[in-house]
């Protein structure tokens, strides 16, 4: 297991996005773009894939400690902050979800105008399918085993 399927993992299982993770590493005076974040994270064959050093993966574990868990002077409880993440998480609501814009003129210059006038061919009759009998189990031979004579 890589570096970066670890970070991924933890990424993943605490629920961080990308600017939560930056704000994470910047406690410990360690500094990475959202970009730098996106390469790390990408898949092995992707062009930008970067790989995630040992220094970046040990700066982040220290971090999240102290993002968790607080300082001596100010402790933290890690289960409030982890919820902490959770309510932060944008949730879509009927309020925050943009209706779909259908648009209202149609042009279409290519198709000649319907005339009231014009008459429709009476459908076709088709024959339904009937299904097919189930086989009968009877006629199988199983070949398992000596020939019995």
């Amino acid at each position: 297991m890589t570096n970066n399927d670890i970070f991924k993992k933890l990424r993943v299982a605490l629920q961080l996005r990308d600017d939560q993770i930056v704000e994470i590493l910047e406690l410990v005076d360690f500094r990475i773009s959202k970009g730098e974040l996106g390469n790390i994270f990408r898949k092995e064959d992707h062009p930008n894939y970067m790989e995630c050093g040992d220094q970046l993966l040990r700066n982040f574990l220290n971090a999240l400690v102290i993002h968790l868990r607080g300082t001596k002077e100010e402790p933290k409880n890690p289960m409030e902050v982890i919820q902490s993440h959770k309510n932060q998480a944008p949730k879509e609501t009927d309020e925050t979800r943009k209706p779909i814009e259908k648009p209202t003129e149609k042009k279409f210059s290519d198709k000649k105008p319907i005339n009231a006038n014009t008459k429709k061919a009476p459908a076709k009759n088709f024959k339904k399918k009937t299904a097919k009998p189930a086989p009968i189990v009877e006629k199988v031979r199983f070949k398992n085993g000596k020939n019995k004579s």
